[in-house]
């Protein structure tokens, strides 16, 4: 009996934790303001997709050439995500490719998760990605992959994803909903570019000579394919020379 006391009542403290979360955001005035403007707009979204802001799991696909971010979304329960909303990437810095050090102005490239909320952000608000991630370390050969990478607000970049101030409280409260959901790793999909058949096709003709990133970019075209044909979420490892491995 006392077993099961315990396992409850971690239980509930974890519970508590989650859904305190937008409690907590609440004392910003940036989330209050952004909410009393984007509520209306989301729920409505929401309600015709058959999610609700106190049921929702997101994750965001991000594509650098295209300039777009596309949100998906589905309930707890359910494991197929839908695609949800588009979104205009407003600046992008660097090139096509990886992020590999410090001081490259790269955007990177790869399996990534949300692990910060900066209701402060000198950007309005943003949402910090786990940069450099595992395969990002075994692959740099730099002394410093550099770090602080974040989808904001504004419109100036030097290796984030800014959405505009506008575009940054409706992601940030999808994002605020998801984790007072239970969703403690939002993830975040970057592709250099939409990899389908025919885009593949068309970079590799113009990067031919780049065979360290065309090798690079076939190994996230696997994931591609896989979460485009599924709409799952990605259960992604890192073999230790830095490539993605996908499991079930």
């Amino acid at each position: 009996m006392t077993a099961i006391k315990s396992i409850t009542a971690i239980a509930l403290v974890s519970f508590t934790m989650q859904t305190d979360f937008l409690a907590e955001q609440m004392k910003f005035e940036r989330v209050r303001a952004a909410l009393n403007e984007k509520q209306e707009l989301l729920n409505k979204i929401l309600r015709e997709n058959r999610i609700s802001s106190d049921n929702i799991n997101v994750i965001f696909v991000a594509y650098k050439d295209n300039d777009l971010l596309d949100v998906y979304a589905k309930t707890k329960k359910e494991t197929s995500y839908r695609k949800l909303l588009s979104y205009s990437i407003c600046s992008r810095s660097g090139q096509l490719g990886p992020k590999r050090k410090q001081g490259d102005g790269q955007v990177p490239e790869g399996f990534y998760h949300i692990d910060r909320f900066n209701p402060k952000s000198s950007f309005y608000l943003s949402l910090g990605l786990n940069y450099p991630n595992l395969s990002d370390k075994r692959k740099s050969k730099a002394n410093n992959p550099g770090g602080d990478i974040f989808i904001h607000g504004a419109c100036v970049t030097i290796g984030c994803l800014p959405m505009t101030d506008n575009y940054i409280k409706e992601l940030y409260l999808l994002a605020v909903y998801a984790k007072n959901n239970g969703q403690d790793k939002i993830p975040v999909y970057i592709f250099p570019f939409k990899m389908t058949a025919q885009n593949m096709t068309d970079y590799f003709a113009k990067y031919n000579e780049n065979k360290a990133l065309i090798s690079f970019w076939n190994n996230l075209k696997v994931g591609y394919d896989m979460f485009m044909n599924g709409q799952k979420e990605l259960n992604v490892k890192v073999a230790e020379n830095g490539d993605y491995t996908y499991e079930p």
